[in-house]
């Protein structure tokens, strides 16, 4: 397994890492989910990212009960802040320093954890003064709850602006999580720019799509029953995607994998991993053996013949700017 550096920061990270939203707690019961852990751990993945809202709550538990007998410097721990967990109080979600301390100390129970390595900004909150945001943040990293600060979702300008803060407080904001994959490449237009600038590594999330880039959805055909686009919750994630002219477009990477010796799925990770500023890429898992077949990935090398064979087949389905209909960030708390 290769290490990354995550950003300019010294903590290294796999550059695959287990994520478990929609996964673990919801799509999958706990005993795959748990071999899911330990099957990435036997393929050198020591990353896992999660989120307090991931199955609210539940995806956490599961994840710190899977990883309860594995010694913790071993392991790197994300989760993330923002969306409501259980209630819709007044207080239930966003970036209030109210609101980051409980989730932080709710999230440390579930995971049965001391300090998390990364705690990440869910989205952006724009009911909350950002200084409130990084102040909450600055205190739980001298507490030694949190030991690097990320975001997640976040434009350009805000970006700048945390990290501005985040150099004044003396802390260390090390991340963007955003969706990034062959068919979405919208932090190309300034995100990454903003992160190089200010020392952020980039974690990708989606990075096939919800598994259209593996090829399994066809034009015409309808989806398997216990594939993603089957699950009431993951089948809202995908409409985008779920058109036939893009669905038959994808098909067309099958034979640039075949000339890059890989499957669809190893092509589209190994795409994520050449570009600039990625530190790490989030991929899920609803079985184990879907882990080691993305560990393929690290043994495909994307050189520019292959760049351009990737643009040709996808072309106008590729999303370069950010959709006015498709915000980061809710303009209000939900």
């Amino acid at each position: 397994m290769e290490t990354r550096f995550l950003g300019n920061s010294g903590l290294k990270i796999s550059s695959l890492v287990l994520g478990n939203w929609l996964t673990h707690g919801a799509q999958v019961d706990d005993k795959a989910a748990e071999k899911a852990v330990r099957i990435a751990l036997e393929n050198g993945i020591f990353t896992f990212d999660t989120a307090d809202v991931y199955a609210n709550g539940a995806a956490e538990k599961v994840l710190g009960r899977a990883l309860r007998d594995v010694d913790r410097q071993d392991l790197v721990l994300m989760s993330k802040v923002y969306w409501p967990v259980k209630g819709f109080g007044p207080n239930d979600a966003g970036l209030s320093r109210k609101h980051i301390f409980e989730s932080c100390h709710n999230s440390l129970k579930r995971l049965r954890t001391d300090y998390l390595d990364v705690y990440q900004a869910h989205r952006f909150d724009y009911e909350t003064p950002l200084e409130e945001t990084m102040l909450a943040f600055a205190d739980l990293v001298r507490a030694g709850k949190i030991l690097y600060v990320g975001v997640s979702e976040w434009y350009p300008d805000q970006i700048r602006d945390a990290a501005h803060l985040a150099r004044e407080l003396k802390i260390p904001l090390i991340s963007n999580q955003a969706e990034y994959s062959l068919l979405w490449r919208v932090v190309e237009d300034g995100v990454v720019e903003a992160c190089e600038h200010n020392g952020m590594g980039h974690l990708c999330f989606s990075p096939l799509a919800q598994g259209v880039l593996t090829g399994k959805y066809r034009p015409g055909e309808t989806p398997k029953e216990k594939t993603r686009a089957a699950h009431k919750a993951g089948a809202k994630f995908m409409r985008r995607w779920m058109q036939d002219d893009l669905l038959a477009a994808v098909q067309g990477l099958r034979r640039v994998a075949e000339e890059a010796g890989c499957r669809m799925n190893q092509l589209a990770l190994a795409w994520l991993l050449a570009r600039p500023n990625v530190s790490g890429v989030i991929i899920g898992a609803s079985k184990a053996s879907q882990i080691e077949d993305n560990v393929g990935a690290l043994d495909v090398t994307i050189d520019d013949h292959l760049n351009a064979l990737i643009d040709d087949v996808l072309g106008k389905f590729v999303v370069h700017t950010q959709p006015e209909d498709h915000p980061k960030s809710p303009l209000q708390r939900p």
